[in-house]
């Protein structure tokens, strides 16, 4: 891949509803990721939040730190889970392709 030419975005954003699965549980989410290409890496990096959501807060502040997140349209994937900010969001990131892109 040339270093000087980032690889076309097919959408930076995605704003609108997911589905997060975290062990048996399947969670309805609101969330809004954006993504950035990485060449020194030469892979993608996504991240963002949810919007405001007690259960998965609760599950996040005792010790969840992983998902699978599906898209409509789009195949599950990974996804890691921080620490819920103050406004009851929990943060998303990942790597690779983002989830929207599919």
């Amino acid at each position: 891949m040339d270093p000087d030419h980032e690889p076309h975005l097919p959408g930076e954003e995605y704003r609108g509803p997911a589905t997060l699965r975290v062990g048996d549980d399947y969670l309805a989410v609101s969330i809004r990721l954006s993504a950035r290409f990485e060449p020194v890496e030469g892979r993608f990096r996504w991240a963002g939040r949810t919007t405001p959501d007690e259960g998965l807060r609760s599950r996040v502040g005792a010790g969840l730190r992983e998902g699978r997140l599906t898209i409509p349209g789009a195949p599950e994937t990974t996804v890691r889970l921080s620490e819920p900010d103050p406004w009851g969001g929990v943060r998303l990131s990942g790597t690779g392709t983002p989830p929207w892109f599919h």
